[in-house]
């Protein structure tokens, strides 16, 4: 059987448009399911519901703004009537109406950045879940950021919000990980999409304009990278949940918890192991701090 495989699923993906949002849209319709293309412009959408029917996927096109409840709440009445029902939701769409110091940021802008990237995926949560619940079978993926695990000087608002995404999708997996629903979160890097152009577009000195890319390879990644995690986050782990041995009873409350991060970016040597200390280590730098309290 294909772990991948997500025939028959129903995924809706925000923000699908363009960028990271697309090449998942198109990596789960390669995958089997069907796909609900969703931003603030129909004709955007339109343009890439006949790219995947072309390469043989089945998608539909139901525009929304994710600042507006009401839109959301048809996004998912329409799906749900097309449809039948949601699998798979991804929720990609964010704002980020402004770059540069916090010290200067309008607080018009701040409050969208938390609508739209915080408050808009609490929203569609709430609006899938509890039928997911009845089904015992779903997925939610939250797209967030690199930004949201260190400070940034010129996308505070935005980092915020990205952890802000992080506690959200922990605290979804616990309050609905009992029923056999999966919630994780993706925090991608640097990526080149238009939506982070400031951050990878050499100004007019030839150089990255974003001053936290002293800490980073300066070398931006591809928006296909993410997609396997989200087909991988999107999967049934558990065919079935209510018969099933005791250990993988267990091992699936593990992965419904999970919070997956960037792992997509890390070096390949370090893929296959988490990254912490290990025990020896532990051990002699206990031993030392103990040798150095002896000689004082």
């Amino acid at each position: 059987m294909n772990a991948f495989n997500l025939d028959g699923k129903v995924a809706v993906i925000t923000g699908s448009s363009r960028g990271i949002g697309r090449s998942i849209a198109e990596h789960l319709a390669a995958a089997g399911a069907k796909v609900v293309i969703s931003s603030r412009k129909a004709d955007a959408c339109e343009a890439v519901v006949k790219s995947i029917r072309d390469s043989g996927g089945e998608a539909i096109a139901i525009p929304a703004n994710i600042s507006d409840k009401t839109q959301l709440e048809k996004l998912v009445s329409e799906t749900r009537k097309q449809w039948g029902r949601i699998d798979v939701l991804v929720c990609n769409a964010a704002s980020n109406p402004y770059y540069g110091p916090m010290a200067e940021m309008p607080d018009e802008a701040f409050d969208k950045t938390l609508r739209n990237n915080i408050v808009s995926n609490h929203w569609l949560a709430n609006m899938v879940l509890p039928d997911m619940a009845e089904r015992k079978d779903g997925a939610v993926v939250i797209v967030s950021s690199i930004g949201g695990l260190k400070g940034s000087a010129v996308l505070g608002a935005y980092a915020i919000s990205k952890a802000a995404d992080m506690q959200l999708a922990r605290n979804l997996a616990m309050e609905w990980g009992e029923h056999n629903i999966r919630v994780n979160c993706i925090a991608p890097g640097l990526i080149k999409t238009d939506f982070a152009r400031a951050l990878w577009e050499p100004g007019p000195s030839q150089e990255v304009r974003n001053p936290d890319a002293a800490a980073q390879t300066r070398r931006p990644g591809r928006h296909r990278r993410h997609c396997g995690l989200s087909r991988f986050a999107g999967r049934r782990i558990c065919h079935r949940p209510d018969n099933c041995c005791g250990w993988r009873r267990d091992h699936c409350r593990l992965r419904r918890a999970e919070h997956i991060s960037s792992i997509a970016l890390r070096p390949k040597s370090n893929r296959s192991a988490p990254n912490f200390p290990r025990r020896g280590r532990i051990r002699r730098r206990a031993s030392l701090i103990g040798r150095k309290h002896k000689t004082e």
